[in-house]
């Protein structure tokens, strides 16, 4: 096995630097929840087309169980024609009288897609139809990487003309559902209203509420065990965002209903963002985790500070390293992390870091939407916050088909080179030494170790030995299987460029892109000896590439 090799040729003083990881199976930290599988994007249209409907067929498949999928803009009027930061579905027009005309076909079109491949809609109720808008025009924008990002924010974002026709709508919606997919399958999804009302919505905060309570009405009304929360704020750390979720909360539990003139209204789910934000420093890319953890602790922390939220469950409506997936690295070239391993590395030490925020406050946890799908008949490799391009998985996908195998529950994980959770909150990788890391789970019969080689500063650097000690095993003998992302393995982008980066490549060049984007294994598995219930790996973890151990007995 090329891992054990490696450890044979390493030089002792190599072994002074090297990190050690130790995961220790008799001490369990909680359930390894999948909180990974959930996913998001702008543009609802891509979903029913040819590279979406591949692609959510791979994510589906990864996963151990149902994924959940949010996607903006599916009550907006319009032909179903894509665009970067848009999407329409012209579920709701008015005719020559005002009356209301309700077409599903679209949104069919998309939940029938997630539908068939077992995944689940995280379903987003938004935004204002044309003929509801107080301020219809201009409607449609033509946004463009490099345009000002207050630009797409048209008509569709006023509150309604009628509240009674609005929440008339989001009923139809709902009893609609129900009668195509079920009322158990449709009791298993999630519904919330709009998205950052903090940026989206050109109302005021009680113009918002007022729509809460409509919406939440209309959906109890026509499924009375249906879960709607919210609100997906922005900026989550900021004091702003504070102030909106703050009285979310006062409004849910403490206000008059708009609608029904008693005290509260229905939440059933907590919901905010965490960003990140990458910058160009001398010439390169620089992360910053730390402002991504510090919207999720900040969100954790105000969810436990309220009895009536603690046990409700809690989404991270959008959890990624920036803000805005269709901007593009060449027009915003602090985005250039996307197509290689850094996206990966990031994302696999990110997600420790998040599972250890939920312990921390004692939340109820229940996923992260990463904001990332793909772009239809874009650019190859254009540097999107996407998991594929052109039908070509991207290093990151690997991430997910790593986390995929993780079950069953997490356990203790302790480096020498592993940021502790605070220092990570506050400032982030900016040490000289890089975030060297690990998740773990086992199962009946199995483990599972993630590991990774992370900095915020993208510049290349050798690879890491890393010796990785495993203790509480109770078998005798185990088989070790290594999958790695890295330049090497599990990368079409690496690939790519070796083919000169074509625009067009032909159907020869497709295929052999598709194959490099695969999750791949480090050599063959290799049956290994445990000593007194320990077993001893070391191998060579190279700058931001990510490891999983697969340990079966």
């Amino acid at each position: 096995m090329k891992l054990l090799l490696l450890a044979l040729v390493i030089s002792s003083a190599a072994f002074a630097q090297t990190a050690s990881i130790n995961v220790d199976l008799k001490k369990e930290t909680g359930d390894m929840k999948p909180v990974w599988a959930w996913f998001g994007y702008d543009e609802p249209n891509y979903t029913y087309m040819k590279d979406g409907k591949k692609l959510l067929t791979e994510i589906s498949k990864l996963s151990p169980v149902p994924v959940y999928v949010r996607a903006h803009s599916l009550l907006v009027t319009g032909d179903g024609t894509p665009a970067l930061k848009w999407g329409s579905t012209n579920a709701y027009t008015e005719d020559a009288n005002g009356n209301p005309i309700y077409n599903w076909q679209i949104i069919d079109s998309i939940f029938d897609t997630y539908i068939q491949r077992g995944m689940k809609p995280l379903a987003q109720i938004g935004f204002m139809p044309e003929a509801l808008s107080t301020n219809p025009q201009p409607y449609k924008h033509d946004w463009k990487p490099g345009d000002p990002y207050f630009k797409i924010i048209t008509g569709w974002a006023y509150p309604p003309k009628n509240y009674n026709k609005w929440a008339e709508l989001v009923y139809q919606w709902v009893k609609h559902s129900v009668e195509r997919y079920g009322k158990k399958e449709v009791e298993s999804w999630y519904w919330e209203l709009w998205n950052e009302p903090n940026g989206y919505w050109k109302g005021t905060k009680e113009e918002f509420f007022k729509l809460y309570d409509y919406t939440a009405d209309a959906v109890k009304r026509a499924l009375p065990t249906a879960k709607i929360g919210g609100i997906n704020i922005a900026g989550t750390g900021s004091k702003g965002a504070q102030e909106w979720m703050h009285a979310f909360v006062k409004h849910c539990f403490s206000d008059t209903n708009y609608v029904t003139k008693k005290i509260g209204s229905p939440v059933d789910m907590i919901l905010f963002h965490a960003k990140g934000s990458p910058r160009v420093v001398d010439g390169h890319v620089q992360m910053n985790m730390g402002t991504q953890l510090r919207d999720i602790n900040t969100g954790f922390k105000f969810v436990a500070s309220y009895p009536q939220l603690k046990h409700l469950p809690v989404i991270i409506g959008e959890s990624d390293p920036e803000g805005c997936a269709a901007c593009g690295m060449h027009t915003n070239p602090e985005n250039a992390y996307r197509n290689g391993t850094m996206f990966s590395s990031y994302t696999a030490a990110s997600f420790a870091r998040k599972y250890l925020l939920a312990d921390s406050f004692n939340v109820n946890f229940l996923g992260a939407v990463s904001w990332a799908f793909e772009f239809e008949n874009q650019p190859w490799f254009y540097g999107f916050r996407d998991l594929a391009t052109n039908g070509v998985d991207k290093p990151v996908l690997n991430v997910f088909r790593m986390f995929g195998m993780m079950k069953g529950k997490r356990v203790l994980v302790q480096g020498s080179q592993m940021y502790d959770l605070k220092t990570m909150v506050d400032s982030s990788v900016r040490r000289k030494y890089n975030d060297v890391g690990g998740l773990a789970a086992k199962d009946k019969r199995s483990a599972t170790v993630m590991l990774w080689n992370y900095h915020d500063d993208d510049v290349k650097k050798d690879a890491l030995p890393v010796a990785v000690n495993i203790n509480g095993l109770t078998a005798t003998t185990v088989t070790v299987t290594e999958y790695r992302i890295d330049d090497e393995h599990s990368n079409s982008y690496e690939v790519w460029k070796k083919m000169g980066s074509p625009q067009n490549p032909s159907k020869e060049q497709i295929a052999i892109l598709e194959k490099a984007g695969q999750l791949k294994t480090l050599g063959a598995a290799t049956k290994l000896k445990v000593t007194n219930g320990v077993l001893n790996i070391t191998l060579s973890l190279p700058q931001q590439g990510v490891s999983l151990l697969k340990l079966d007995w």
